[in-house]
């Protein structure tokens, strides 16, 4: 009922864990696929360690989270270590997900990467915490977008998948740039900027000031992002923000989402959420007599 084709890859079903979640040591993602995750994508890596941002780096709140980890990790030679054991332990889809701070260093990330037996490369051009380090997102400059698609395109055969932000005034037409460079899917969308202020404090919670907020406040605000795209390009895409349960994920993929990623809703209902949401999505499906997903793919797109 839920099996999903994304990109000529089989999922049992369509939700995979989101970037920056539970990490990418193999045992993390492995543990999260026991739990029911139709894939996985790992922490987003650099070519260096990054130590991100001092604490605190995360709140949490009734209808968001939010956060300025600053994309810490162990850097791209340990990230392929573990990459390698997750595939001894489970044939589940694995997304690899890199970050850079210039266009080059893309190229050269994908480069590397690509030695690790992943399936699938997201390229991180919209983490809306680092800009102090790292300037205006790559998101948001259709120019950017097409010129680290087409530099990560002549680095490795592994299908990439563009993530967008919902920060992005004109995320179709950055959607379509990435379409038109040879981005094989989109994954949309990652946080929205946001702050928190101690009142009685006097000051910001985060120690970065601001970070990036999700959770199911995010969720609308993605659906939309999601509607939008599908209507404008053909590539796949994997609808993620705020889903946190079957009727979020169902809804998502009538907009027109191929997968649907999972992340916050491991905070709120727990690392079985996977499981919690896929009862859910059959339960709803059995209900209103879908057969099968494709049925209702984009039915909303008029």
């Amino acid at each position: 009922m839920l099996q999903t084709n994304f990109l000529k890859k089989q999922f049992s079903n369509p939700l995979v864990l989101a970037s920056g979640i539970l990490g990418l040591t193999a045992a993390s993602l492995h543990r999260t696929v026991q739990n029911g995750a139709g894939g996985v994508t790992a922490k987003s890596v650099s070519l260096e360690p990054r130590p991100g941002h001092p604490n605190p780096v995360i709140i949490s709140k009734k209808y968001y989270i939010l956060n300025a980890v600053g994309l810490s990790n162990p850097g791209v030679v340990e990230a392929v270590k573990e990459f390698i054991k997750f595939k001894q332990l489970c044939a589940t889809p694995l997304i690899a997900s890199i970050f850079g701070g210039h266009h080059d260093e893309f190229g050269e990330l994908a480069e590397k990467i690509s030695a690790a037996p992943i399936d699938f490369l997201e390229l991180n051009l919209s983490c809306p915490n680092v800009s102090h380090e790292f300037g205006r997102p790559f998101a948001f400059s259709t120019e950017a977008v097409t010129i680290i698609t087409k530099k990560v395109k002549e680095k490795t055969k592994i299908p990439i998948i563009i993530k967008l932000s919902p920060n992005a005034s004109n995320i179709t037409e950055i959607a379509k740039a990435a379409e038109a460079a040879g981005a094989d899917a989109i994954c949309a969308v990652n946080t929205l900027s946001g702050m928190a202020i101690d009142v009685k404090m006097r000051q910001p919670i985060l120690h970065n000031k601001h970070g990036g907020v999700s959770g199911p406040a995010l969720f609308p605000v993605a659906l939309k992002c999601v509607y939008d795209i599908c209507s404008t390009i053909k590539i796949p895409i994997i609808g993620t923000g705020g889903v946190t349960s079957g009727e979020d994920a169902l809804a998502m993929i009538m907009a027109g989402a191929t997968l649907v990623g999972i992340g916050s809703a491991v905070y709120y209902r727990g690392e079985n959420a996977f499981n919690k949401i896929t009862d859910e999505m059959e339960k709803i499906m059995t209900e209103e007599g879908i057969k099968n997903l494709e049925e209702i793919r984009g039915i909303c797109i008029h």
